[in-house]
C-alpha cells in the first residue's frame, strides 16, 4: 500500500512514517501548506514526493490516506480523501462530535473506501491479551484509566485552540474513554467536570465517570498540567488486570502486563512491537480483504458519542444518559 500524509505533524514524522518503514507498505508522499516544510520533511525521511498542498496529495500515485491534522480538520479531509477514492487512516478522535462523525462515516460507505480510526494502542499484543484475560475473571465490578501530559510550549498550540477542537479530553481524554469502552462496553450514564487552568476556552483537566446497568462502574481523568501518566486498571470479581504505560509504548520498549487472579500476581512481558507497524498493517489487510478494521467507523462514532456525553456532563453539571 503507498501512504500520502496530510501534514507535518509530529505523530506523522515520529511515529507513523516509522512504523510504516517496518512493514512492507510504503509512505509515498506528504503534504504540507508550506511547500519547503513538506520538502524538508520528504527529504529528512525518504519520503518520494513531497506536495505544497493537501489537494495536489490526492491527486497523487496513492492508495491510501493518513490523516493526521488538526481534529476541526479530520471531517473535512477525510470526505475528501474519499471523493478522491482513496482510504483512510484518521487520527483521533475521528470528529469534532457525534453529528459529524456519523455524516464522514456514512460518507466514506457510500464512496466505498476503508475509513479506520487510528487507535495504535488496539493492535499492541497486550492489548489483546487483555480481551482473553477478562474472559476467565469473571465480571467487571469497576475500571480506572488515565492519560495525562504536560503541555508546555506555544500558547497556540492546536491542542489548546476551541475553534481546532482542542482540549484535554478531545487530545488524550479519547484514549480512556476508547479503552473503558473496549474492556467494559458502552456506559449507560455519564459525568463529568472540567478545568480550564488557562483560560483558553478548552479543557485542560476533565475527570469522569462511567455508569453501567449491571452495577459496574469506571473513573477516567486526562490533564494536560500535570506530569505524563497513563494506565488501566480492571477489578473483576475473579481478579485485577493493569497496564502502565497504557497507550503509548515506544517501538523498542518491552511492554508490562500485571493482573491478579487466583491469589498470585502474575507479570507477563511482552517484545518490543511496533504498535503503528501493527495498525498500517491491519488497515492494508482491511482494504485488500474488505474485513472491518478492529477501529472502523462504527467504534469511532461511539467514542465520540461517549466524548459528546462527558462533555455535556460538564458544561451542565448533569448526569447524562447514553
Amino acid at each position: 500500500m503507498r501512504f500520502g500524509i496530510l501534514s507535518t505533524a509530529d505523530i506523522a514524522l515520529d511515529s507513523f512514517v516509522p512504523g510504516v518503514a517496518r512493514t512492507e507498505h510504503e509512505v509515498a508522499a506528504i503534504a504540507s501548506r508550506d511547500a519547503e516544510r513538506a520538502a524538508a520533511a520528504a527529504t529528512a525521511h525518504d519520503i518520494p514526493d513531497a506536495y505544497g498542498s493537501y489537494d495536489a496529495l490526492l491527486e497523487a500515485d496513492i492508495d491510501a490516506v493518513y490523516n493526521p491534522l488538526p481534529n476541526a480538520l479530520h471531517a473535512e479531509w477525510t470526505t475528501r480523501a474519499a471523493d478522491a477514492g482513496l482510504h483512510v487512516l484518521c487520527e483521533k478522535p475521528l470528529t469534532r462530535d457525534a453529528n459529524e462523525a456519523r455524516d464522514v462515516v456514512d460518507y466514506c460507505a457510500d464512496r466505498g473506501v476503508t475509513l479506520m480510526e487510528a487507535f495504535m494502542y488496539r493492535y499492541h499484543p497486550r492489548t489483546e491479551r487483555v480481551h482473553g484475560l477478562l474472559d476467565a475473571m469473571g465480571d467487571v465490578v469497576s475500571a480506572s484509566a488515565s492519560f495525562g501530559f504536560p503541555l508546555r510550549g506555544d500558547p497556540a498550540d492546536v491542542r489548546l485552540q476551541p475553534g481546532l477542537a482542542g482540549g484535554s479530553l478531545m487530545d488524550v481524554g479519547c484514549y480512556p474513554v476508547n479503552a473503558l469502552r473496549t474492556f467494559l462496553g458502552e456506559p449507560d450514564a455519564v459525568t463529568a467536570t472540567t478545568y480550564d487552568s488557562r483560560d483558553c476556552g478548552v479543557d485542560t483537566r476533565l475527570a469522569g465517570t462511567f455508569e453501567y446497568e449491571g452495577g459496574a462502574s469506571a473513573t477516567l481523568r486526562c490533564w494536560f498540567d500535570a506530569p505524563e501518566h497513563q494506565r488501566y486498571r480492571i477489578e473483576t470479581t475473579d481478579g485485577w488486570i493493569e497496564a502502565t504505560p497504557a497507550f503509548n509504548v515506544p517501538a523498542d520498549a518491552s511492554a508490562e502486563l500485571r493482573y491478579g487472579r487466583d491469589g498470585r500476581t502474575v507479570t507477563e512481558t511482552f517484545e518490543p512491537v511496533d504498535q503503528y507497524a501493527r495498525e498500517a498493517e491491519h488497515f492494508a489487510d482491511c482494504v485488500e480483504s474488505g474485513m472491518t478494521p478492529r477501529t472502523d467507523g462504527a467504534d469511532a462514532l461511539a467514542n465520540m458519542r461517549a466524548i459528546d456525553a462527558l462533555a455535556e456532563a460538564a458544561a451542565t453539571g448533569e448526569r447524562v444518559t447514553l
